[in-house]
């Protein structure tokens, strides 16, 4: 089965990977091209590079033998309105969780030691003993919003650091509850934690009403979408000092130059690259690839995306 896959440098790990698989013939395509070459337009699989995933979108319409899109970001928002519902659609799910959930953890920490504080204070050469006030994370109760690969291995994280962590998912089991129950989880909670995809029901979630149960002082952290969150209801309530946040990701995105978002008080962003550290390319072509697998083998992926709202 042809596969066709980014031909950027980034993407070459994807090729040894992918071409190792049974059945597998691996063609590279410029995800920045207008056109397909003949052969280019024979593939059945196609896979989006992940820096500007959705470059290749307008090529959809040039693969008429198309079977399977599989992505290498965890989530598919960008892509689940484009693809054609008998193509088969796939996430990187689980690629990402060793990273994203690091720069959580870094993100808490660096919060609550007070690190954005003493770094202005090294800057303006102030020896700042006693200046910043600093708190631990341990006994701090922790929400985290996305019970998936990134949500667990932050908890895992968070757990060893002896934080009391609660975890909400799409789906209630033992140990995770649903987003109904997120009013009288958010005012009992220090810390919230988004991990969540993008979908119609966590578009907003975070909005006017939910962002004031959050306790005085609490601090939310988004490492999912910023459209999670609407920003100018965290914009209020950041000036108003009542919470702080740590955002890797923002609404709108790339988040433009004088943007209030820079300079609110409580805050730190980071340029959406919590996955961006060595290794995450592989480990997630890694994941493309045993998705593929399963595919070419006639069974559905486990990563497939089924509900695409």
């Amino acid at each position: 089965m042809k596969i066709l896959i980014s031909d950027e440098t980034d993407d070459r790990v994807g090729v040894d990977l992918l071409d190792r698989l049974d059945g597998a013939d691996v063609v590279t395509y410029d995800p920045t091209a207008t056109e397909l070459d003949q052969s280019q337009r024979a593939a059945e699989i196609m896979i989006p590079p992940y820096r500007g995933s959705h470059r290749p979108l307008e090529l959809l319409s040039q693969l008429p033998h198309l079977r399977m899109v599989q992505l290498l970001s965890a989530g598919s928002d960008e892509w689940a309105p484009y693809v054609p519902g008998h193509v088969m659609l796939a996430s990187g799910r689980g690629g990402h969780a060793h990273a994203v959930s690091e720069w959580i953890l870094s993100a808490i920490l660096c919060q609550y030691r007070g690190w954005p504080s003493l770094l202005n204070y090294q800057h303006d050469g102030v020896w700042a003993h006693r200046k910043v006030e600093a708190d631990t994370v341990a006994g701090k109760k922790t929400l985290i919003v996305g019970a998936g690969h990134i949500g667990l291995a932050a908890a895992k994280r968070l757990q060893l650091m002896d934080a009391e962590v609660t975890l909400v998912g799409r789906i209630a089991r033992e140990g995770v509850h649903t987003a109904a129950d997120l009013p009288a989880l958010v005012p009992d909670h220090d810390i919230v934690v988004i991990a969540a995809p993008l979908t119609t029901s966590t578009r907003g979630l975070f909005g006017k009403n939910m962002l004031a149960t959050m306790p005085d002082g609490s601090l939310l952290v988004n490492a999912g979408r910023g459209e999670i969150i609407d920003t100018d209801a965290l914009l209020l309530e950041l000036n108003a000092g009542r919470l702080r946040a740590a955002l890797d990701v923002t609404d709108p995105e790339p988040l433009p130059a004088g943007h209030p978002l820079y300079t609110a008080p409580g805050v730190i962003i980071s340029p959406h690259m919590s996955r961006t550290v060595p290794g995450t390319n592989e480990r997630c072509y890694q994941v493309a690839a045993e998705q593929v697998a399963t595919f070419l083998a006639g069974c559905t992926p486990s990563n497939a995306v089924l509900d695409r709202q």
